[in-house]
Order: C-alpha cells, then sequence, then structure tokens
C-alpha cells in the first residue's frame, strides 16, 4: 500500500485577520491534513481559527510579540531559521509576504505563494508603520538593517522551486527582486459569504481593511468630508485612533471589526468602495465587486488587475485626495 504524500504549509504569522488569511484557510481545505507551522498564533484575534492547525510556533511566540510583531522585524529571518521539523515533508507550500518560505522546515519539494517580497527589506517606506520607539532607531540602523533583511530574503527564495505570485504585479516584483518567473493564482474569494443580495442602496461610501498607513484611509476619509459625503470604515488597525481624531462625525462613521456577514452587507448597500492604495492584489476590491459594488481605485497595483474601468469601476491617477475628489465627482 503507497504512504500518503505528506505535505506542511507554511504561513509568517497568524495574529491578524487579512488576505493572507483568507488564502491560509484556502489551502487548508484543499490539504487538511497538512501540517501548518508559523511564527506566531493568536487564537483570540483569530477567533479560533486554525486552533487544531497549528503543530508548531517560534520562540517569539508570546504575548507581546503577537501584539506587537513589527518590534520583532530584525529577528524574524533568526525565528524562521531555527522553527524546523523533526521530519522532511514530502512538499512544502509557503504562504507568505516575506518570512514563511526561510522556514528551517524539511521538504523535498517547495512551492511559495508569494503575497509581496519582504517589504521591510525591498521597499523602505514601509518601515513608516514601525512604532515610534522605533522609528528612531530606523532612522540610524535602517539600511544596515533593510541591507540585512534583504540578503536574507533573497537567499530564502533560493529554496523555493516554484513561486506563485497572486497577481501580475507580484510577478514581476519576484522576477525584479529574486529573479525568478513565477505563475499567476489570483486569491479566492469564498462564494459562499460574499455574493449579490437584494437590497437597497444606501447614500454612503465605504472603505474596508485593516487601518494601516499604506492603505490610505486618510484620503477616503479627507475626500469625503471635503465633498460632504458619507463614509463608512469598516476595520481596525495601529491607525484607528488618528484617523478617529482627525475625522468629522457628522460624514464619516467608524464601525470596527466587522463579521463576514456584517461585511457583505455593506458592500451590498454602499454606493462604491474606496480604494486608494496600492495593493499586491486587493481581496478587499475582488470580494466587494462578487457583490456588485463598483470600486473608485488608485490606478496602481492588482487594482489594475481586478477593476474593469468605466465597466466595475473608475480609476484615479494621483494618490491624493484631491485626485480621489475628482474621481469620486466622476464616479
Amino acid at each position: 500500500m503507497e504512504s500518503k504524500q505528506t505535505i506542511a504549509i507554511l504561513h509568517d504569522y497568524l495574529n491578524q485577520w487579512g488576505g493572507a488569511e483568507r488564502v491560509l484557510k484556502a489551502l487548508i481545505e484543499l490539504f487538511p491534513e497538512a501540517d501548518l507551522y508559523t511564527l506566531l498564533y493568536d487564537k483570540k484575534k483569530l477567533k479560533g481559527e486554525f486552533k487544531s492547525n497549528p503543530r508548531k510556533t517560534s520562540f517569539l511566540d508570546c504575548s507581546f510579540a503577537r501584539n506587537h510583531h513589527r518590534f520583532f522585524i530584525p529577528l524574524m529571518p533568526l525565528a524562521s531559521r531555527l522553527l524546523k521539523s523533526k521530519k522532511e515533508y514530502d512538499l512544502i507550500i509557503s504562504s507568505t509576504a516575506g518570512y514563511a518560505k526561510g522556514f528551517g522546515i524539511l521538504g523535498k519539494r517547495h512551492i511559495s505563494y508569494c503575497h509581496t517580497p519582504l517589504r521591510y527589506a525591498w521597499e523602505k517606506k514601509y518601515l513608516k508603520d514601525l512604532p515610534p520607539p522605533f522609528k528612531l532607531i530606523s532612522k540610524i540602523f535602517g539600511n544596515p538593517i533593510r541591507n540585512y533583511l534583504k540578503n536574507w530574503d533573497k537567499r530564502a527564495a533560493e529554496n523555493v522551486d516554484l513561486f506563485i505570485a497572486n497577481s501580475n504585479f507580484i510577478k514581476e516584483k519576484i522576477k525584479a527582486y529574486y529573479g525568478k518567473e513565477a505563475e499567476v493564482i489570483r486569491p479566492p474569494v469564498d462564494g459562499s459569504i460574499f455574493y449579490k443580495e437584494s437590497a437597497p442602496e444606501e447614500n454612503f461610501y465605504l472603505m474596508a481593511g485593516r487601518l494601516i498607513y499604506y492603505k490610505r484611509f486618510d484620503l477616503g476619509l479627507q475626500a469625503c468630508e471635503h465633498l460632504k459625503k458619507k463614509l463608512k470604515i469598516a476595520g481596525r488597525g495601529p491607525e484607528e485612533k488618528e484617523l478617529r481624531k482627525s475625522a468629522n462625525p457628522e460624514f464619516v462613521e467608524f464601525l470596527g471589526e466587522v463579521t463576514d456577514d456584517e461585511l457583505r452587507a455593506l458592500y451590498n448597500r454602499a454606493k462604491a468602495l474606496i480604494f486608494p492604495q496600492v495593493e499586491d492584489f486587493g481581496l478587499v476590491a475582488a470580494e466587494a465587486q462578487v457583490c456588485g459594488l463598483p470600486v473608485i481605485a488608485y490606478n496602481e497595483g492588482g487594482a489594475r488587475e481586478i477593476i474593469e474601468e468605466k465597466k466595475t469601476g473608475i480609476f484615479f491617477e494621483e494618490q491624493t485626495a484631491e485626485s480621489l475628489e475628482k474621481a469620486i465627482q466622476t464616479f
């Protein structure tokens, strides 16, 4: 009798819920008997999702690191190398935006589903998202740390037999940064959760996702306030406090964390999704369109592969509140 193929799935960290975690959920549905390895696992933040899956986590997996993982960016390559397995797997699948492809897990073949190459190594602007005490450290030691991360990330990429990119945008980055070709398989939208409903359109625009600086919630907030349009923002994140402080509650409503059912209802009732960020793919924009919601998007990144101009949404050309305002008026 033939022995069953052994599979390991590697994921950077599980301390937040977003598009990468939806992809991981789909991978585990495809390979339910796979062993899951991750640097950090926060059962509370994941609402119990994946609780039966993690086989092993790293030495960084403690409460403080789960809540402040960006503090530990310089240590994550070491934690990745030291996250090892006792056995060699037939197949390793890494679901990664940086670290998982460098885990010390043994495997005969390694397929990496790449959401993006490691941002902190290759794209300087992402270090802006560090907490205040570390911004000063970044200014002093930023270049050495980036060079260290860049060299580690490139070496980790050498262990991958096949890269799968989530968009052509990321395929081009894989080629530029790693010198490797990639196939493109776009992330799945769960049609049992997101679908068109018979719901009356209401007079508000929508933004959704983690409230972090590069997603540019501030632009949507400024544009809607200036145009006196209602905006609902679904999600939480490190930028929430500053965004709430600058928002006019007459026009902007923060909904906090919402369930999938609540998010589907928002997609079905809003006038349009405002999407001013540069995304690797942009699962929120894809989910919105599955629900029949048009998207007003910045014309960069994965959004170009999701939206059909003047059919399923419109683009604006400059990442400014003024350019977004013109797009909203055109819409």
